[in-house]
Order: C-alpha cells, then sequence, then structure tokens
C-alpha cells in the first residue's frame, strides 16, 4: 500500500489535463487503501481484471446498510438502505434480479432507437433556439441539462411541461441544506406521479405494469426519480465534453467518438459505493466486513497498459447501467444534429482553454463552460 494524492480532492484543470491521482492510484497497486469523505478508509480497486471480479463478487454489496459504521449518510451520499427503499442501485442477488428484469426489457437497444426522432427533433429545436438569439451561448449553463432530462421524461411519458420542473429538482439534489433535498425529492414524486397519469404511455406506465408486487406506489415513485436523475447526472457532464470535440473540428465517427468521449471522461470516475458483507481476501490483502470499495473507472479506462476490450464507463456485471443505451443514444443524436443542422457551428474560445472541474468525493467533474456561436 502507498499514499497517494487525494482521489477525492475538488479541483479545476485544463480540459486535456489527466486528473493528478489516476496515475498515482494504478502505480499504488491493484487495491489502494485512501481515506473515504465520509471517513475511514476507502479500498480503491485499480486493475481491469480484478474490478471485473468485484463487479460479481457475492460478497461485495450495494446495500448501505453494509456501509462503514458511523458514517454520515448525508456526507458519503448514500441511498436509502434496501430495506426502506428498494432500487436497482441498491438491492442484490434475487431481489436485485427480480427488479432489473422489470427494468431491462424497456431499456434494450432496439426500444431506445424507437425513440430516435423524437429525442432527435427535442436536440433540434433546444439548439435552434440558442442559436436563434444571435449570441455566444454556453451549452453547460443549460442546454447539456435541459435536453438529457427532455429525453429521459419523454421516453418515461413525464409531461413536457415539466422539464423546469425536473430541472430545478435536479439542482437542489446538489444542495447542502436537507430541506433542499426533501423538496427535491418532493418535486421527483410529483414528477414520477404525472408520468403515472392514467392515459399516458410512457416507459414509467409500464415499469408499474412489470415491477414486483411488493414495491409500493412510494417504491415505484423512487425507481421513477432513479431514471430520472441518473438520465441527467450520466449524460449533462459527458455531454459538454463530447461537443467540445464536435465543435472544435473533431471529425471523428458519431459511435467512436461517443465511445471514446465516455471512456476518457466517464460521468463518474467511480462506481457508486460498494460494501464488504463478511471479510474478503482481495489481490492478498485481508478486507474487513463493513468496508467501502470503489472501482476506479476512469483511471482503468485510460489505462495506457490496458488490453484493448470493453470500457467500465457504465459498468459491468449484474448492476451494469440500464440506462446506457439510452445515453449512448442522446449523444450520438446532439453529434448528428450539430453536423447537420448547424454545419458552421464553432467554439468561441480555443479547444485548449476550456476547463473542467472535478467536484470532489465520488461525483463526475464536468466543463466550467462551453462558450460557442452555433452560426457563423
Amino acid at each position: 500500500m502507498t499514499t497517494t494524492p487525494d482521489p477525492f480532492a475538488a479541483a479545476t484543470r485544463g480540459i486535456a489535463d489527466p486528473h493528478p491521482a489516476r496515475a498515482a492510484l494504478r502505480a499504488a497497486g491493484p487495491v489502494v487503501r485512501a481515506e473515504a469523505p465520509a471517513g475511514g478508509p476507502v479500498w480503491i480497486i485499480t486493475d481491469d481484471v480484478l474490478a471485473r471480479q468485484v463487479l460479481v463478487h457475492p460478497r461485495i454489496v450495494k446495500d448501505p446498510a453494509y456501509a462503514p459504521a458511523g458514517w454520515d449518510p448525508r456526507v458519503a451520499g448514500l441511498e436509502p438502505t434496501a430495506a426502506d427503499q428498494p432500487s436497482l442501485t441498491t438491492l442484490d442477488g434475487l431481489a436485485h434480479t427480480r427488479l432489473r428484469q422489470a427494468h431491462a426489457p424497456l431499456f434494450t437497444a432496439r426500444r431506445m432507437r424507437d425513440h430516435t426522432e423524437r429525442i432527435t427533433t427535442l436536440a433540434r429545436d433546444l439548439l435552434t433556439a440558442l442559436a436563434d438569439t444571435g449570441q455566444t451561448v454556453d451549452l453547460t449553463a443549460d442546454f447539456t441539462t435541459r435536453f438529457p432530462l427532455a429525453a429521459v421524461c419523454d421516453v418515461l411519458g413525464v409531461p413536457p411541461g415539466r422539464i423546469d420542473q425536473a430541472i430545478a429538482a435536479c439542482r437542489r439534489m446538489h444542495s447542502d441544506d436537507p430541506q433542499e433535498i426533501g423538496a427535491a425529492m418532493a418535486a421527483f414524486a410529483d414528477l414520477a406521479a404525472a408520468a403515472l397519469e392514467e392515459g399516458r404511455d410512457g416507459l414509467a406506465v409500464r415499469l408499474r405494469d412489470r415491477v414486483p408486487g411488493e414495491i409500493t406506489e412510494a417504491h415505484l415513485h423512487y425507481l421513477i426519480f432513479t431514471l430520472i436523475y441518473a438520465g441527467q447526472l450520466t449524460t449533462d457532464p459527458a455531454l459538454g465534453f463530447l461537443l467540445a470535440r464536435v465543435l472544435g473540428g473533431d471529425r471523428t465517427a458519431a459511435d467512436e467518438l461517443v465511445r471514446d468521449t465516455l471512456r476518457e471522461h466517464p460521468p463518474a470516475p467511480f462506481t457508486l459505493w460498494r460494501f464488504t458483507s463478511a471479510d474478503i481476501d482481495l489481490a492478498g490483502l485481508r478486507i474487513p466486513a463493513r468496508s467501502a470499495i470503489l472501482i476506479d473507472i476512469q483511471g482503468i479506462n485510460t489505462d495506457p497498459t490496458r488490453s484493448i476490450g470493453p470500457d467500465l464507463t457504465f459498468g459491468a456485471g449484474p448492476h451494469y447501467c440500464t440506462g446506457a443505451h439510452l445515453a449512448q443514444l442522446e449523444l450520438r443524436v446532439v453529434v448528428e444534429v450539430v453536423r447537420t443542422h448547424f454545419p458552421d457551428a464553432r467554439l468561441a474560445v480555443p479547444y485548449a482553454e476550456l476547463r473542467q472541474s472535478d467536484f470532489g468525493g465520488i461525483q463526475g467533474g464536468r466543463l466550467t463552460a462551453l462558450p460557442v456561436r452555433l452560426r457563423g
């Protein structure tokens, strides 16, 4: 074990500058002990092969009930325990399998492709409204948040007039004030209820018909919240980095460009928290029960010695991101819309001058600003 730079520190750096802790973590070994933001040790997995083993390990679980004793759930950013609030991101084993079987068929690549035309229209209309101002616009000020929320809400069946409510709720989730978080959760419950109104034909209604019988209406509202919030949180930061490349003149094919951007700038640099449900051995280390474990997604994705193969942007194993196909579709659509409908669009500053912020903790980074001219 070796002391490394704090991988959870907040910082601002150039768009092309590597994270200062990534190489140091890799050099420290396949399992690195660090200080968790909520206190105590966290074990960070830096090796690709070991990471994939951890992602399917039966004694490494997602349930926050196994978090280290004394952790403040608010400081750690923990969800409610699986017993209090069943969700795809906190359940394990058979209970998780049953809930995933309710979700997964609704979010296949084929089903998401059925939404291509509508999502394309959303992207084109939002960018056209910005272009019509004739001004230089910062796409991170609103577009990178509004577009993915409009897309996921449209897929779920949330009425289009509720997008501003969804944006406000997502932004409140970043507050340190528990009252603000409570207000955000109430707003998300309202959005879920709106998506479930009689006569609506989004995936929220179809999900209600598929979830296990023990899932209550309140539980269902939470499941819809996770889809909305994760839909924004996943795509928003990636969209900024992707558009920076497109508007900086990168002509790489859309599929490859999306894949490379997500590999280099994954929306989450680490997996969500995982915990040991019993003492385990990892890479020759004895890890006690109720220990926190993270996988360094960004470090593994960008490891220059790593063999070419699937990256870990959306995870692997039973907790592979349910919305991965939707997120990738949204990103491809934006590339095609910009290239087709805004051929003269360009950055308003040199690419090298763009900056990114790491928020600290296990959150991903995003561009501080993306000033562009959408028309010549």
